[in-house]
């Protein structure tokens, strides 16, 4: 699913090159606000720590 997305971007890219300032300024845009930065990579973190089943006593 991944590379399906990386392709429709690619294929976006080549057909239309203005879409590239775009890209990169929306991407400049995020990175800018810590916030969303710190979220996102929370996110990403949470997807990787291991899930503890049941009450720890």
């Amino acid at each position: 699913m991944r590379w399906i997305l990386a392709g429709v971007v690619l294929g976006l890219l080549l057909l239309y090159p203005a879409l590239l300032g775009i890209l990169a300024a929306a991407v400049a845009a995020v990175v800018s606000k810590p916030v969303l930065v710190a979220f996102g990579l929370g996110l990403w973190a949470r997807a990787h720590l291991p899930r503890i089943r049941g009450w720890a006593r």
